[in-house]
This record gives C-alpha cells, structure tokens and sequence, in this order.
C-alpha cells in the first residue's frame, strides 16, 4: 500500500466515478446505476435514491475530470474550492469494522457532497507528497477514461475497461502481420 487505505479508496473511486461518463456514454443514466455505484465502492451514510441526488452526483464528475487534466496549482484551486464549498472539517472516524480514518463532513451529509471531499482529501494527499503523476488518462487511442496508477513501480498505463488487453491485441497482430509481409 503506497497511501493511506482511505485515500487509495478515495481515489480509485473518484476516478471510477470520472469515468461513468464520455462522449455518447451515460454509464449512471438513473437512480438504480447510482445505488449499484454506491455499493461497488463501498460509500456509506446518507443516500437518498432520488433523481435530485444523481443529477448532483453529474454535477460534480466534470469538476473531478479535471483534476486529471490540471497543473499543480489548478488542482490545488479545485482541492481547496471543493473542500471549502462543502465546509469540509476533516475527522477521524470509525465506522463499520474499518479501522480509524478521515472524513472531512457528516455521515447524512449529501452524497455528491461526501464523493467531492472524498476525492479532494485524497487527491490532497497525493498532493502534499508530490504524487500527482500517479493520475493518469488512459494510453489507449480510443479511451477518454482516467486512472489512478498505484503500482509501486508507477507503470500502470491503461484503464480497467480492457484497454490494456485492446491494446495488446493490436501490437501482436501488428507484429504478426509484419512478420508474414
């Protein structure tokens, strides 16, 4: 484990949630495909099940996509806006056999609000150790989804949509039709 257990939490669902989204792709279209991300990466207090909730949710990936996108300094911009915004006052906490770690707002705090300060203290975190290349854009030519890389040896090049699997399909038939050329 390179980071704290909440802060790689906080990433890899931050990024998850970036990528629920691109061009002509609606991967949270309605309640029921938030109630399935709410479960998937283990979110827990208040959720509300509402259309209201999602559409708030929607709000916040373009906010988020953009960390990826950013320099240091638009990151930082967008950490401290998103904490502030949420008057965030960051905790330790235990809950549900998990042992102490931060939370930044109240368990019935809004969803998207808890998602937003979620990704900001972890993305703080990555800040603060001068780890921001560790957020990554797919390598892939026809993938617009983001990844967080927490491989030790900061390797990790492709998204979990089987990009990494797209793209060594192409290279051997690549190599193999120049072989039999």
């Amino acid at each position: 484990m390179l980071f704290a257990h909440d802060t790689e939490c906080g990433l890899v669902a931050a990024a998850a949630l970036v990528n629920t989204t691109g061009p002509g792709r609606e991967d949270l279209p309605d309640v029921t495909a938030l109630d399935e991300f709410f479960t998937a990466y283990g979110w827990s207090g208040r959720h509300e099940h509402t259309e209201a909730e999602l559409r708030q949710v929607h709000t916040l990936r373009p906010r988020l996509r953009r960390i990826w996108y950013a320099d240091t300094d638009e990151v930082v911009e967008t950490v401290n806006g998103l904490l502030r915004e949420s008057h965030a006052l960051p905790q330790l906490i235990r809950h549900d056999d998990e042992p102490y770690h931060l939370h930044a707002v109240p368990r019935d705090a809004p969803l998207a609000t808890r998602m937003a300060v979620e990704a900001a203290m972890a993305v703080a975190d990555l800040v603060r150790s001068g780890e921001l290349t560790r957020l990554r854009r797919c390598d892939h030519p026809d993938c617009d989804n983001v990844l967080v890389d927490l491989s030790k040896n900061r390797s990790r090049r492709f998204c979990d949509a089987g990009c990494g699997n797209r793209a060594a399909v192409s290279a051997y038939r690549a190599r193999r039709a120049a072989s039999h050329s």
